[in-house]
């Protein structure tokens, strides 16, 4: 009868300390915010209904963004189903044409040719040099920079006659597009260019995503996982 008991009384001690075992360790998130992505607060709205909306701020003018462009093509090409990839300009620079070239870009997307434009409005200015903002030595700023008119001339080719596209672009739809534009570069924190914004509430860069293009590729899907989990 002892010998019961005392097995009983064992077998209870062992599960009081199979109750106080420490909690097994909590498995590592892959990124962490405030160092790979930070948090936007409040969030902004995004502008596409039913889909996560990965946007990079922007500016033609910007050389970063230019080389960037290859790998963000292949990153928006390689977004879940649910994301689309969309384009805000910023015009940190007036003394390189940014603002000019925001209220083009913004232009061209009212004439729904921004697009298919798009490549070639950073051939323009970086390769074939048509619309440049440099000297040919590659270090100074040109005088005059180019104008809303010359960027008329460009977009012709793909179908708007230029006189067409200055109106638009000078309209007051337009101006009120780039006080929009501006103002949600302001409440996103991006400070830079390219920037990426994944649902109006995460933003990273090259260099948050640690310098690596394919982190950053893969971050930005992160980021689109978790907010569609969210969204459910």
């Amino acid at each position: 009868m002892r010998v019961r008991l005392f097995a009983v009384l064992l077998g209870m001690v062992f599960a009081g300390v199979a109750v106080a075992a420490p909690p097994a360790p909590a498995v590592p998130l892959p990124y962490v915010e405030g160092t790979d992505y930070f948090l936007i607060d409040p969030p902004q709205r995004s502008g596409v209904d039913g889909k996560v909306e990965v946007t990079e701020v922007f500016s033609y003018g910007c050389p970063a963004c230019n080389f960037a462009y290859p790998y963000f093509e292949k990153i928006r090409k390689g977004l879940p189903a649910n994301a689309v990839m969309t384009y805000v300009p910023a015009s940190f620079k007036p003394n390189e044409a940014w603002p000019m070239f925001q209220r083009a870009y913004l232009a061209a997307q009212a004439l729904g040719i921004a697009d298919k434009a798009h490549t070639a409005m950073f051939d323009a200015i970086w390769k074939d040099k048509t619309l440049s903002i440099m000297n040919p030595d590659g270090r100074t700023i040109k005088s005059p920079l180019p104008t809303i008119e010359d960027a008329a001339k460009f977009y012709a080719k793909f179908g708007v006659k230029a006189e067409d596209f200055v109106a638009t672009a000078n309209s007051f739809a337009i101006s009120t597009k780039m006080k929009q534009a501006d103002a949600y570069v302001r409440a996103t924190g991006v400070d830079a260019t390219p920037t990426i914004v994944v649902a109006g509430k995460y933003r990273l860069n090259y260099q948050s995503a640690g310098g690596d293009w394919d982190k950053m590729g893969t971050l930005i899907n992160y980021l689109v996982r978790k907010e569609s989990v969210e969204q459910k």
